[in-house]
């Protein structure tokens, strides 16, 4: 630590050296004066140059040689400005070059942790491995399953922990790229596609895109009777203005769930919303649940670090999807109040907020 304060100081010493000696010749009174006319003579000898490399024609030679030289006129017959140095000016700037080096290590001897030992990331993944992971926070479990699968990459199954432990940390982007790789190594399994199309749905914020439908329909053509892909590519189709077709979907896909399904009510509102009824009230279903809790994580992230234009903008978006109208409306609220000199932000707030309840 000693070594890198002595180290920032001697740079700093030479930064402040450098810009008070170049003040100092600018200011002199054998000084260059106006930099204009040199500009202007050197563009008149570029201009020459080009020309005889055959880069500029001989009209555009002409054109942009009498234009320089123009300039070049008017820059010489301008009355001349002489610098004028105020003895108080240059203490003043002294004085600031000294201070702030000595006032930011004041700060940070005061505020920060210069006795502190390095945490280099090696060590600590290696101490997130040898660890309980029970006693781990969902990052760090991804952080030591990425570091694993780097040795054990052909592991379809170690994907899909990946992808689970990234969707629990709120980067549903690396839950994608873990999941698009477990399907890859193990084409058979339907179970990772679903995964991955409704992971691509939570990143669309509830809404069945093309990426997400096709692997729906992929997982439907290994299994015709899969309920989730049947779901999705009936929303899809609801999505598209087919209302009616959407609704006969999910109804075929309500007869053949069991009597005790607990995905029923959630059906029966997503038939409920494509009819244009009323949706009526359901049970909390398992993906709901998953997708709640990563709502709470994104909101309690925000909290913590509000500074997140990108994350108010989900949060909203995730709220208007899952129709919960009041946490939507309150959160709406704090992000206009913050970024209410922003209007791309809020033009952003204001789509998610109108977004499509996922019913």
């Amino acid at each position: 630590m000693i070594v890198f304060w002595a180290a920032a100081g001697a740079l700093t010493a030479a930064a402040a050296a450098l810009i008070l000696f170049r003040a100092a010749k600018a200011a002199a009174p054998d000084a260059v004066g106006d930099p204009a006319t040199l500009l202007y003579r050197r563009q008149l000898s570029e201009i020459d140059e080009l020309a005889d490399r055959g880069l500029m024609g001989e009209a555009e030679r002409k054109s942009a040689h009498a234009e320089a030289a123009r300039r070049l006129l008017a820059a010489a017959d301008a009355p001349t400005q002489a610098w004028s140095v105020d003895p108080k000016a240059r203490k003043r700037v002294l004085l600031a070059v000294t201070a702030v080096p000595a006032l930011t290590l004041g700060l940070y001897l005061v505020l920060g942790a210069p006795g502190y030992s390095d945490q280099p990331y090696a060590a600590r993944l290696q101490q997130w491995r040898t660890s309980d992971l029970n006693t781990r926070t969902a990052p760090e479990i991804a952080a030591v399953l990425r570091d694993a699968l780097k040795t054990r990459g052909s592991d379809p199954e170690g994907w899909r922990m990946l992808a689970i432990a990234e969707a629990s940390s709120d980067n549903t982007a690396g839950a994608i790229r873990a999941l698009r790789r477990a399907v890859a190594l193990a084409p058979e399994r339907t179970d990772l596609r679903q995964m991955l199309g409704e992971a691509l749905v939570i990143q669309a914020g509830g809404k069945v895109e093309a990426d997400a439908r096709a692997v729906f329909q992929d997982v439907l053509r290994r299994d015709p009777s899969d309920p989730a892909a049947r779901f999705y590519l009936a929303q899809a189709r609801a999505e598209a203005g087919q209302g009616a077709e959407a609704a006969a979907d999910l109804r075929a896909l309500l007869a053949d769930l069991p009597a005790d399904d607990q995905r029923r009510p959630f059906v029966e509102g997503a038939i409920a919303k494509a009819e244009g009824r009323s949706v009526p009230t359901r049970q909390p279903s398992p993906e709901l649940d998953a997708i709640r809790g990563m709502v709470a994580s994104l909101a309690g992230k925000l909290e913590q670090s509000p500074d997140d234009p990108e994350g108010w903008v989900r949060l909203v978006r995730s709220y208007s999807v899952l129709g919960e109208t009041v946490q939507r409306d309150q959160a709406l609220t704090k992000a206009r109040a913050r970024y209410a000199d922003r209007p791309e932000i809020l033009k952003q707030l204001e789509e998610a907020a109108r977004a499509a309840p996922m019913q």
